[in-house]
């Protein structure tokens, strides 16, 4: 027994290394050819930032991660954010931040903001693909066929191009990890893994996970611990309720409109195009070979068990029809009469899961092909010669999930206007633009360099207050109406790049807006490329 144990440890540990160093190229191919600046940009959705950093979402999350630390070192809630919307408002509690924000604390130390926010993409890539591996090994699939499956669901493109700046992208892992831990029995860490969900802000997801942690503990669960399977769901209920009454609930995003699910719902040729089209909302292509192995994987999945197939099989088809959105007859209905679906406005939001059981279905298939075609004279399940051929597998995997969607993004570099900006008073910054518009993630970048209180901010959860107040300042944009005194601002910084960005704005409106600080008698504090920082 003990020789047993003895030659199985060093067996894990090669197992272990090679998943590390498979999820770690499918991070670098993922990525390529952005990863060649990976010192420097963002790993993000491409964008011109015109002589500064440019908007996107990759921003605001950079921020959520970056508050975390900044807000225990000084002993303060990681969850709140001082800065943003004031004074009109508080902003909303930081749930993007609090999990992945925790491991960039120590990243952006060693490395700095940019580096720290690339790594924790990258990271998320392994976690995806080691997670998947280990739950495909506690069903019983062998190493190669668990190591594909793993590939696959690090590199289907929705996980990837949400990757490039949306949260739902870097935490699919949690998908994962809530399976692994519901079939080891370890209840409390199965609950822990799913109210991460809806308390990181993925309310839709959470509307999908569910079900899905349901439908698994009938299908993989004795009877006699369904109820454990069905309290593990309540407690995501719990938190996403407190998620909807705290955060959501008053804000400018409580209600949707049904003509947003219909801008972004996605197509069903849109299932088999090679392209990022309109948008990584829209990008549910899923390979072309891949689902036919997939396919096939639905009838070998009765050897684990037809509940465990069903299941699957359900977890697959569901989220990709749902995502068809206003394209799907009966949408409508759905959207209008399911509880917490009517306030969601991206019908994708739930094709994580469908990614995930792909993947699964398609491991299950490779194993199948494995047990019926390559026994060697022992019946060894998957010999050297054989690992060699799930080598060129994977490869042919990885070409058929390829959507570049990654790009090397201009950063928020160090600043001198910024550092020039000194003592206490609010900081307004130029153009103003409502919380919901994303070019406000550029001064959330910047944030990070002069912390302090600021009108502006970026959030589609902010208060109704906050979004009177950016309709207040707006025009002084372009250098019309007055500065409240009343707003306590001191310093104003003027991004004339943000200005050709947006194209929100009339090319005269920078100059004005300067013209009108200076016969205010603001004085030019200090400049730095495209940055101009006045002073009262």
């Amino acid at each position: 027994m003990g020789t047993s144990h003895a030659r199985s440890s060093p067996r894990r540990a090669r197992f272990v290394l090679l998943g590390l160093v498979v999820y770690a190229s499918c991070a670098l191919w993922a990525t390529w050819p952005a990863i060649r600046h990976v010192d420097d940009h963002y790993l993000a959705r491409p964008a011109a930032g015109y002589g500064e950093a440019a908007a996107g979402d990759h921003l605001q999350l950079g921020y959520a991660f970056w508050l975390v630390g900044h807000q225990l070192a000084r002993s303060a809630s990681p969850l709140d954010d001082p800065y943003s919307f004031r004074p009109a408002a508080e902003a909303p509690p930081n749930l993007q931040g609090w999990l992945l924000g925790l491991p960039y604390w120590p990243l952006r130390a060693s490395f700095g903001d940019v580096l720290a926010y690339d790594l924790v993409v990258l990271l998320s890539f392994v976690a995806a693909g080691g997670l998947a591996c280990w739950w495909l090994r506690s069903l019983g699939l062998h190493p190669p066929a668990s190591l594909l499956g793993g590939l696959i669901f690090a590199l289907m493109p929705y996980r990837v191009g949400q990757s490039t700046g949306h949260l739902l992208g870097l935490v699919a892992f949690l998908l994962p990890a809530l399976l692994l831990a519901l079939e080891r029995r370890r209840f409390v860490l199965a609950a822990l893994a799913l109210a991460a969900i809806p308390l990181s802000g993925q309310l839709h997801l959470a509307l999908g996970a569910i079900p899905l942690v349901l439908g698994y503990a009938w299908a993989r669960l004795p009877r006699a611990n369904w109820w454990k399977g069905g309290a593990v769901a309540l407690a995501a209920v719990g938190a996403g309720l407190l998620v909807e009454r705290s955060v959501i609930s008053g804000s400018i995003g409580a209600t949707r409109s049904f003509a947003q699910v219909e801008r972004y719902s996605a197509e069903l040729s849109d299932f088999v195009t090679r392209d990022v089209g309109s948008g990584v909302e829209e990008l549910v292509f899923l390979g072309w070979a891949t689902p036919l192995v997939a396919t096939a994987g639905l009838l070998a999945a009765r050897r684990l068990g037809d509940g465990l197939a069903a299941a699957l099989g359900l977890a697959a088809l569901l989220p990709s029809l749902l995502a068809l959105g206003t394209n799907l007859p009966g949408y409508a209905f759905l959207w209008r009469t399911l509880p917490g679906l009517g306030s969601t406005r991206v019908p994708e939001r739930l094709m994580p899961i469908a990614c995930l059981a792909i993947a699964a279905l398609a491991a299950i298939a490779l194993e199948s092909g494995g047990r019926a075609l390559v026994l060697n004279q022992h019946k060894r399940l998957w010999p050297p010669a054989s690992v060699a051929a799930a080598g060129v597998i994977g490869v042919l995997l990885a070409l058929d999930l390829r959507v570049p969607v990654f790009g090397a993004v201009a950063a928020d570099t160090p600043s001198a206007a910024y550092a020039a900006i000194r003592g206490e008073g609010r900081l307004l910054e130029l153009p103003v633009f409502n919380p919901d518009v994303h070019y406000g993630s550029v001064y959330l970048g910047y944030a990070r360099q002069s912390p302090r209180e600021r009108p502006q901010g970026y959030s589609t959860l902010a208060r109704p207050e906050a979004d009177r107040q950016a309709r207040m300042l707006r025009r002084l944009s372009c250098g019309r109406g007055t500065l409240p005194e009343t707003l306590g601002i001191r310093f104003v910084a003027v991004h004339r790049g943000l200005y050709g960005q947006s194209r929100l704005f009339g090319a005269h409106c920078p100059g004005a807006a300067e013209r009108a600080l200076r016969t205010a008698g603001w004085q030019l504090l200090s400049r730095d490329g495209q940055i101009r920082v006045y002073r009262r």
